[in-house]
Order: C-alpha cells, then sequence, then structure tokens
C-alpha cells in the first residue's frame, strides 16, 4: 500500500471491511486531512476534507433525456438467460456520458466490445473510465445517471448470445 493516507485501494479496503462487519461509520484522521465513509440503505458517501473546512460534494441530478433508458431495479431475483452484469468496481458516483451535453457512453440497444468505455465513476474528484470487459449488446441500465454506487452494484445487463 502507498504512504498516501486516502488512496484509492486503502479506501477500496475501508468499504469491503465495513461491509464484512457490518459498520455503518467509519471516520480517519491524519494530520490535516479527514475521510468519513458512511453506509446509507443503498450508497456510501465519501468526503475527502480538510478538518477545518468541512464540506460536502454536490450530486448533480441526473438530466432527462429521452436516448438513455430508465434503469431497471437492481434486486430482481434472477438473471435472464445469455446474459452478463456489468458491475461496479469502485465506490463512487456514477455518470453515463463525460459531460451533461455529451452523447451517453452506452445505452440500451448499443453493442459493447471489452474496450468499449460504458460509463464514468467519480471517486474522490477522479473520474474513471469504466470498460464493458465484455462482448454482446446493452439490454439495461441498472442505475441512473448522478447516482452512488458501492463497489460490485450491478450497473448494465448485456445480453452475449
Amino acid at each position: 500500500m502507498s504512504n498516501e493516507p486516502f488512496d484509492l485501494k486503502r479506501v477500496k479496503q475501508l468499504v469491503e471491511l465495513m461491509k464484512a462487519n457490518d459498520l455503518t461509520d467509519v471516520e480517519i484522521k491524519q494530520g490535516d486531512l479527514q475521510v468519513t465513509l458512511r453506509r446509507a440503505s443503498q450508497a456510501t458517501v465519501l468526503s475527502n476534507v480538510p478538518v477545518a473546512m468541512p464540506m460536502t460534494l454536490p450530486v448533480p441530478p441526473a438530466p432527462a433525456s429521452p436516448s438513455v433508458a430508465k434503469p431497471m431495479p437492481a434486486d430482481t431475483p434472477e438473471e435472464p438467460a445469455n446474459t452478463i452484469v456489468i458491475k461496479s468496481p469502485m465506490v463512487g458516483t456514477f455518470y453515463t456520458a463525460s459531460s451533461p451535453t455529451s452523447p451517453p457512453f452506452a445505452k440500451v440497444g448499443d453493442t459493447v466490445t471489452p474496450e468499449k468505455t460504458v460509463c464514468l465513476i467519480e471517486a474522490m474528484k477522479v473520474y474513471n473510465e469504466i470498460q464493458a470487459e465484455c462482448s454482446g449488446k446493452i439490454v439495461a441500465v441498472l442505475v441512473n445517471n448522478g447516482e452512488m454506487v458501492e463497489f460490485g452494484k450491478p450497473l448494465f445487463r448485456v445480453a452475449t448470445g
């Protein structure tokens, strides 16, 4: 692990420890930096702020776009045959496009390849391109633009057959 107090791997490990031990809050301070992790019913809130200057990060509202499909509930009891679920590799904020005026990276009906970027996840002010890592056709977008996602949360359903 690096000596940086808040590298992404360390934050992921903390989130996994919180889940494993059913913790709802963890707060870590080092020098003038502080990380507070809180688990809610469906979201984990990350804040990396100086102790003397607390602040909250705004979550932009999801823009209404006719080209983006309505998300399906993530708690579907059975996965349809011949589908793969693309899951979030990290905790952060899910974005369908690089900006509010840009077209979505992937929408229902699009064909994807393993290298195709399907969304962005912003974690600690870093935008991470998430690739499909599979081939097929997007059949469902499972989260809303601007929604907080946890590690392992289903993002897309892809038909492979």
